[in-house]
């Protein structure tokens, strides 16, 4: 068993939308294909990855360090003891040569790669990814996970009244936690689109707001003492990722839960967070995304240095809006997942038929990650593929 190939395109996302930080409109990611010689229904089995929005294709990494690295190990130094492909030593084949730290970049290409590797060995097996991840961690899977809408974008020309019809759609669509977007506008003006979205929500559905680490420490702090009086499902990443004495100091003046980590790029960084970012384990969320981060393998590191701390990773919802998150959380016990119902697509959504119900999703069984079961995502990656 070995990878025969390993391919990348480089793709739009691109959106007329804005954050506090950036802008869309010239916005990518990049695709991958793992290549097999694994024969199935005549066929090679084909493991796909995509890294999340936010950060852009990494194709000149992908096709110039990390995929030859993998091409040209021995096949056999890239397989576990039952003969079968191992993301582990594939992961440490596209690492080797690197220097420790400088988690930038590189962590987004090699977690694209790893993504379309766990794919490829979840179809080899013939499961689903989230049964594969749960029968290695020797725990049970949960198909049923939840979901918040992530929306509430800076758009031009759209003032209130269309935030509130943006967010009644994904209401309408069974979310019960949709998510908005804050600091790109002044602190009053973003009260009142605050203010206009908790009007519509109905008792049990709440809202979250996300500053895209816009802010610094008296920022932050103006905005905590303004959101004090809103009930919110969060209030997330205020400062920059890697500001944790930021992140520290805003517990003091937000007793309500707080989320951050999605541009934490390894264990590391992740382990600097819980240890000196204040963040609180019986309220706080952790946001960390497998596709930004080194992939799985780097993920499930992760996760053993949150148990060490006493984290359950149940307080985990990660950023990113992918398939490769919703296997992770079916199958290890995550609190839920990020969703983006309308944005970035085909690659933001859920397999053909799956439907919201009452802001959870139920897993449907197909192996993988599922990529398979969502038309407009498969033709696209099949095409980077023949």
């Amino acid at each position: 068993m070995r990878i025969v190939d390993i391919r990348e395109r480089t793709a739009p996302i691109s959106s007329p939308i804005a954050n506090a930080f950036i802008d869309f409109s010239k916005m990518t990611l990049s695709l991958v294909a793992v290549v097999t010689d694994v024969i199935r229904d005549g066929r090679p089995v084909i493991g796909y990855g995509f890294n999340s929005n936010g950060r852009y294709g990494q194709g000149g990494l992908i096709r110039e360090r990390f995929a030859p690295r993998v091409l040209t190990a021995a096949p056999d130094s890239l397989l576990d003891e039952a003969s079968l492909l191992d993301p582990g030593k594939i992961w440490a084949a596209m690492f080797t040569n690197e220097k420790p730290g400088g988690h930038g970049e590189r962590s987004v290409a090699i977690g694209t790669i790893d993504m379309a590797v766990w794919d490829a060995v979840a179809k080899i097996a013939s499961k689903p990814l989230f049964r594969l991840l749960a029968e290695r961690a020797k725990v049970q899977a949960n198909p049923r996970v939840f979901v918040y809408a992530a929306g509430g974008y800076y758009h031009p020309g759209k003032g209130l009244e269309g935030l509130a019809a943006e967010m009644q759609g994904y209401l309408d669509r069974g979310y019960t936690v949709v998510k908005m977007k804050i600091g790109g506008a002044p602190l009053a003006d973003d009260c009142k689109r605050i203010e206009t979205v908790l009007k519509m929500l109905p008792a049990g559905c709440k809202l979250a707001v996300d500053a895209n680490g816009r802010f610094d420490l008296d920022t932050a702090v103006a905005y905590a003492k303004a959101l004090r009086q809103y009930d919110l499902f969060w209030y997330e990443e205020a400062g920059d990722p890697l500001d944790y004495e930021l992140q520290a100091k805003l517990a003091e003046h937000y007793p309500g839960p707080m989320a951050t980590g999605e541009n934490l790029f390894s264990m590391q960084d992740a382990r600097n967070l819980i240890r000196y970012g204040g963040m609180r384990p019986d309220r706080d969320w952790l946001q960390f995304d497998c596709a930004l981060s080194y992939g799985l393998v780097e993920y499930l590191r992760t996760l053993e240095m949150l148990k060490s701390y006493g984290w359950s990773w149940s307080r985990c919802i990660p950023h990113g809006g992918h398939q490769m998150s919703l296997n992770i959380a079916a199958g290890l016990g995550l609190g839920g997942n990020e969703s983006y119902p309308d944005l970035f697509q085909p690659y933001g959504g859920f397999p053909d038929g799956v439907r919201v119900e009452a802001g959870h999703i139920t897993m449907p069984e197909l192996p993988g990650i599922g990529f398979e079961g969502k038309s407009d995502l498969i033709t696209e990656m099949r095409s980077l593929a023949s």
